[in-house]
């Protein structure tokens, strides 16, 4: 089966470059219509220029494609309109949105100053939430509308000096699984995508590392898939220098403890509590106060 998308029209944020470029490009080549968004800033946010985001749609438009670039920050909320309207007015529709922008202000948590702290989460978290809003209603009425998220393997799992960031990602997370669902009878899909690439937002992990091999154009793949016609719908997928993994939020079976000495009880069946058997990876977030009401109905039961 070979994936396609003639007449499809796609927004990707943080598209002048690395990662977003290489989704831009990968879609225009299959056929879709690409609006090539990038603020055009350095990567700690700072400064702008139209250059970037201009530079991958001539690419586009030279190899056949169509594209037309928009230079303006996901976090402006008149900007981002003026983006999709661009859009609408182009070709009449936005079938697929690639949330790809983002920035990186790294310290440890203790040096961090707060608006550091708030401006990652800004542009990643909220830069995602104001794109998707401008298209939900758009996708609504067609019913059909693709997100990817893009989070990261520091969101799913932490690391040392990105606080901000990791919290930004694991929200992305948390907004992927709410939309997935209220845009499931719309058929909205919303996936999220943990890459793992060469570029420069990953430029200061020092020396030894094997830069071709995690090439940025070897996850695209995995991203086509996510905003495909046949993509699935709420999934994590990792993906890095040609290897493409399903990460999961899974709940376990756990206990049941109440009474004076729960919390002895839980500190001393904390193994059971973690052990993976039977874990599940629930369609909601009531399931787990279906599976706790269930334990306190069987234990009640067999008192």
């Amino acid at each position: 089966m070979t994936i396609r998308f003639d007449g499809r029209v796609a927004i990707v944020t943080g598209a002048g470059g690395g990662l977003g470029r290489q989704h831009a490009l990968a879609l225009g080549r299959r056929g879709c219509k690409v609006v090539v968004n990038d603020f055009g800033g350095g990567r700690d946010g700072t400064g702008g220029s139209a250059t970037p985001a201009e530079q991958v749609a001539a690419e586009i438009t030279a190899a056949g494609g169509e594209a037309i670039a928009a230079a303006c920050s996901v976090t402006d909320i008149d900007g981002v309109q003026a983006m999709v309207q661009s859009a609408m007015d182009s070709w009449g529709r936005v079938d697929i949105l690639v949330n790809n922008a983002g920035v990186l202000r790294d310290k440890t948590f203790a040096k961090m100053e707060l608006d550091d702290f708030r401006f990652v989460l800004e542009v990643h978290l909220m830069g995602a939430v104001i794109c998707s809003k401008a298209v939900w209603e758009i996708m609504r009425a067609q019913n059909y509308g693709r997100i990817a998220m893009t989070t990261s393997s520091s969101g799913l799992y932490g690391n040392f000096g990105q606080s901000n960031y990791a919290a930004a990602k694991m929200g992305l997370v948390g907004l992927m699984q709410t939309l997935a669902i209220e845009g499931a009878r719309y058929d909205i899909r919303v996936n999220s995508l943990a890459p793992t690439a060469a570029t420069r937002m990953t430029e200061d992990l020092g020396g030894g590392l094997d830069l071709d091999a995690i090439r940025p154009d070897l996850v695209s793949p995995g991203l086509l898939h996510l905003v495909s016609e046949k993509a699935p719908t709420r999934a994590i997928l990792c993906a890095g220098a040609g290897g493409f993994e399903a990460a999961h939020v899974t709940l376990t079976q756990g206990i049941f403890a109440d009474g004076s000495d729960a919390a002895e009880a839980v500190a001393a069946d904390w193994a059971e509590v973690q052990d993976p058997e039977g874990q599940i990876v629930p369609d909601s977030g009531a399931a787990q106060g279906m599976l706790e009401m269930t334990k306190a109905a069987r234990a009640k039961a067999g008192a």
